[in-house]
């Protein structure tokens, strides 16, 4: 999309905004602004979260999209509502969460009680110069994503001091103009996400008849008109009548892997490729993201897999999600979570790859705690 440009620009002076139009000006949150978090306050006991209350009790958990979801939000009583007299929301407040994950932002709306705040959000609220429509567009801009990351403290967990975020600059255009820039983000944003999602459904789409055409080509083979049979297997359905069954175990053969002692230097940062999940993100594989020695595989505490092999993950987060199946180019290692399996006489080890992927769901369904493939599946071969 092109967007129009102003006739004249002019430094800012701030080092996350660079230009901005001549005619705009530049203010800190500090001086313009109505800034407050909930102070002192050492949390509720889980008896006082409540279903229906007083008042709403809002957190980052709470925020829907660009406002709150009033529905979601748990309850508590008249007394802890006046707690903190000065974090009592208003429809038009502008809201942002200063813990953990900092900047996720909602506009108060259709507020048909009273509502406060948890102690992870700060209350935005125009004093001068602004309307929140605006500033909560301000904020989701690389600008601030810039200060944010100049000025966030803490390592794991991060956290959005009040003074520091009462330093944050930004540009003030015309209360008119600022409406209209409000306008114009919600109109075409909406649009953008409305193909996004449109998108993702044919990503999907496309997933599922990816999976059934894999699925189809390695149980019912390329030819509509041949003769067919009962497999004798309930997931598999009829095969060609020329195609024998038989139990994957016997087909092939399995490697586990493992990995050498970290301490021992020697076994490291050498030109041996070691594969783990991370690197099973292709259908191919010729090098990983780490490398053991030949001291590592010498020594025992490393074997290698031949170039040929199929590398399956048996165990790890990543199957809840996918079933990842390699074929390797190269000879490597691999460790303890992925099993390595060589196709024996009479089957092709690229046949035996998409025969993984094409049963991907049967597969997880038998995978067991110890990570063996040999019972995930049933065989067919031709």
């Amino acid at each position: 999309m092109s967007l129009p440009r102003y006739p004249q620009y002019k430094d800012s002076g701030v080092e996350w905004l660079v230009n901005i139009p001549t005619s705009w000006d530049v203010k800190r949150i500090k001086h313009t602004t109505y800034l407050k978090g909930r102070v002192g306050w050492k949390g509720l006991t889980s008896d006082e979260y409540l279903e229906r209350g007083y008042a709403y009790l809002v957190t980052g958990t709470d925020f829907s999209e660009k406002f709150i979801n009033w529905n979601e939000c748990h309850c508590v009583e008249q007394a802890r509502y006046e707690d903190d007299p000065f974090i009592q929301l208003r429809d038009g407040d502008l809201l942002i969460t200063k813990d953990g994950t900092i900047g996720k932002l909602a506009l108060v709306a259709g507020l048909d009680r009273p509502a406060c705040l948890n102690s992870g959000i700060f209350l935005i609220r125009p004093t001068s110069s602004y309307v929140t429509e605006y500033m909560y567009w301000v904020l989701k801009s690389d600008a601030f994503k810039v200060f944010c990351d100049l000025s966030s403290v803490g390592s794991t967990i991060q956290h959005l001091y009040q003074n520091i975020f009462e330093d944050f600059a930004f540009p003030i255009p015309s209360l008119q103009e600022q409406r209209s820039v409000a306008a114009f983000l919600d109109r075409e944003t909406g649009k953008i996400d409305a193909l996004i999602s449109e998108q993702e459904k044919l990503l999907i789409l496309l997933s599922e008849k990816r999976q059934a055409t894999i699925s189809h080509a390695v149980t019912k083979g390329l030819n509509p008109d041949v003769p067919m049979k009962d497999s004798g297997v309930k997931w598999l359905g009829d095969v060609p009548e020329h195609w024998r069954v038989s139990p994957l175990k016997y087909l092939v053969s399995l490697k586990s892997g493992g990995t050498p002692s970290k301490e021992n230097l020697e076994f490291w940062d050498g030109d041996v490729p070691w594969a783990s999940a991370k690197d099973l993100k292709s259908e191919q594989l010729a090098d990983t993201i780490d490398h053991i020695t030949n001291v590592a595989i010498e020594s025992g505490n490393a074997s290698l897999i031949p170039a040929g092999s199929v590398l399956v993950v048996v165990r790890g987060m990543i199957l809840a999600r996918i079933f990842p199946v390699v074929e390797t180019l190269v000879p490597m290692a691999i460790n303890q979570d992925l099993k390595g399996v060589q196709a024996l006489a009479g089957l092709h080890e690229s046949f035996l790859a998409w025969l993984l992927r094409g049963s991907a769901n049967e597969s997880l369904c038998r995978l067991d705690e110890a990570g063996h493939p040999s019972s995930t599946v049933n065989r067919v071969t031709h």
